[in-house]
């Protein structure tokens, strides 16, 4: 099993799974049934399993090939759906999509502002007019004050996973480092052998303030229609941990 089978694995097993069903409301009071939408960064597909039972036409991403594998073997064989081994910075759809999607923070992973316009770029040409883009991202409170510090452990027979974060180099960043235990079988004669296969990432994600989300999403030739926080329909701008924007392709 390799690094990003490991992590593709751990990660479904780990992920909040009530946070899906949320995502899924999000999605259904603003996309109607049966329009057509890509979801970005899909993971493992928890979402997208939810989406295809609600009837969307779904076309499913990710730059991970262990994601896509986990996420075809959720969604089933009997649906239409397609699978798209994709990175959202280099993709072209000739306004194909009533929506894109992109949760899960996904959207911190590029690196800096002219990643971030390319993917609203690439966004905006894969919409049909009028068309929208879901997405959500770290809040400045979240990055600057909750993840430095922060850490998680958690301990079973399967594997022993650690987390640990610090604050990034780049202004609202933060650096996840990953690492995950996997016992392996070692025979008497091998008794000072390790008893462990490690397994390490680093995941580096950054936000933005509001501001600079709206310029450049107004450079793309989006209108911002509705900015909320939480998983709720208002906005808390000063302790809300994760922001949601809703955006519609203008012609």
């Amino acid at each position: 099993m390799d690094n990003y089978q490991v992590f593709a694995a751990v990660y479904d097993d780990l992920m909040d799974k009530s946070l899906y069903a949320e995502w899924l409301k999000y999605v259904q009071k603003r996309v109607p049934t049966g329009q057509r939408i890509l979801e970005l960064a899909s993971g493992a597909g928890d979402l997208a399993q939810r989406l295809v039972a609600e009837k969307y036409d779904l076309t499913v991403s990710d730059l991970s090939e262990s994601m896509l594998e986990l996420a075809a073997s959720k969604v089933g064989g009997d649906s239409d759906t397609d699978f798209l081994l994709l990175d959202m910075l280099n993709f072209d759809f000739a306004a194909e999509y009533d929506a894109v999607i992109c949760f899960d923070d996904s959207i911190c992973y590029l690196k800096d502002e002219e990643q971030l316009r390319q993917t609203f770029q690439n966004v905006w040409r894969a919409l049909k007019p009028g068309g929208q883009f879901l997405f959500d991202s770290h809040s400045l409170f979240q990055m600057d004050h909750v993840f430095p510090e922060y850490m998680f452990n958690e301990i079973n027979e399967d594997y022993t996973f650690v987390w640990k974060s610090f604050i990034g180099e780049q202004p609202h960043s933060i650096v996840h480092d990953l690492q995950i235990f996997i016992p392996t079988d070692v025979t008497e004669s091998e008794a000072t052998a390790s008893k462990f296969e490690c397994f390490e990432e680093m995941h580096h994600e950054r936000t933005y303030p509001i501001a600079t989300y709206r310029k450049l999403l107004q450079e793309a030739q989006f209108e911002l229609t509705e900015l909320t926080t939480d998983f709720t329909d208002g906005f808390d701008g000063a302790t809300g941990r994760r922001w949601f924007f809703q955006c519609r392709k203008v012609v």
